[in-house]
């Protein structure tokens, strides 16, 4: 797909987008309304991987498990027993990640399987793989990011690398593996946000920064993307009666690489990390929210969870504070809408 073609198909998005509003505004606002009235148990603030309960006999996928976060999910469902798949770029890397795991885990049972997140066919590749040979699939954790890289990058389908990367490539993923997700007796799907996404709202006159790329406020528009979607498929799964449960969660700040691949140590966004990462907090406690989402019996479908102290960037577990751009539900199907345009995957 060329440049021009993927701005092409956001053009009429604009088209549909005041429709939308008009239509869904209503729903949004019940739906909105049935999660806040249903039950919601605060998390332990000092819940840990200590109380995850048994997974042996579940089946789960963690995009971007081969470092930070990502590895410390990979390793602490591998210890309460899952079966756990390792999806990310480098073959290398995965190779090292889970014989480390195995190291640590012995009898852990834990692959590796190529993916790039910015590549859709990639991306289908890995779905109908997992689909020849997997039974069910009990857990998504769509984990994996890139982060502000100073150059505005394109995908190989056209599209903004940070959007294609962290938006749509899990978009398209979760779609794709709706079948196998729905096989599960307890499926969930657990997408990871970030604080970044309460400073941002989805532009859809520039959705792929075309105009103007400014590399923090893009990533912060696909960490909103990411958000928005994880609500609105809990909605779209409870109309519908897929089952899933979908969980939103951010991790704070915690010391990952993440900085270093993307806007990297020597940029001012990597100099001021640097002076504050001491007192951040580190990649296994960052992974909580997402392991509790992915894990604890009494996660909610629809929530948002995170660290609750100093401004959210560490502390103790709970319910994250929700963006007002992510609590405004009223463009979220045209986003959605523009999702499977983008990407050609319809949710069924």
């Amino acid at each position: 797909m060329t440049h021009s073609s993927a701005t092409s198909k956001i053009t009429p998005t604009r088209r549909i987008l005041k429709a939308a509003r008009a239509l869904f505004a209503s729903a949004a606002l019940a739906s909105t309304l049935a999660v806040e009235a249903s039950p919601r148990t605060e998390p332990k603030p000092d819940w840990s991987t200590h109380d995850m309960p048994s997974q042996k006999g579940r089946i789960v996928l963690v995009t971007g498990g081969t470092s930070g976060m990502g590895y410390e999910d990979a390793l602490a469902l591998t210890r309460a027993g899952a079966e756990v798949i390792i999806a990310a770029r480098n073959a290398e890397r995965g190779r090292e990640a889970i014989a480390n795991i195995k190291q640590a885990v012995p009898g852990a049972r834990v692959q590796f399987e190529a993916l790039d997140l910015s590549n859709l066919q990639s991306v289908r590749d890995l779905a109908n793989r997992l689909q020849g040979r997997l039974p069910k699939l009990d857990v998504l954790i769509n984990n994996a990011a890139i982060m502000s890289p100073p150059v505005r990058g394109i995908s190989v389908d056209g599209y903004e690398m940070q959007l294609a990367t962290n938006y749509l490539g899990h978009f398209a993923l979760t779609g794709l593996l709706m079948p196998l997700l729905r096989k599960s007796e307890d499926p969930r799907v657990v997408s990871l946000s970030s604080i970044a996404a309460g400073r941002a709202k989805l532009n859809f006159d520039d959705l792929q920064a075309e105009r103007n790329y400014d590399p923090f406020a893009t990533y912060s528009q696909s960490k909103l993307a990411v958000l928005k979607w994880s609500l609105h498929l809990q909605q779209r799964s409870d109309a519908a009666g897929w089952g899933i449960r979908s969980i939103a969660a951010h991790p704070g700040v915690a010391v990952t690489e993440l900085i270093a691949r993307g806007p990297g140590l020597d940029s001012e966004f990597g100099k001021q990390w640097a002076v504050d990462r001491d007192v951040y907090h580190s990649a296994a406690q960052g992974a909580l929210p997402t392991l509790y989402a992915a894990t604890a019996l009494e996660a909610v479908g629809g929530a948002y969870y995170g660290p609750t102290g100093d401004n959210e960037k560490r502390g103790p577990l709970g319910f994250a504070k929700m963006p007002p751009a992510a609590a405004d539900r009223s463009d979220a199907d045209a986003l959605w809408q523009l999702s499977e345009r983008l990407t050609g995957v319809i949710y069924r």
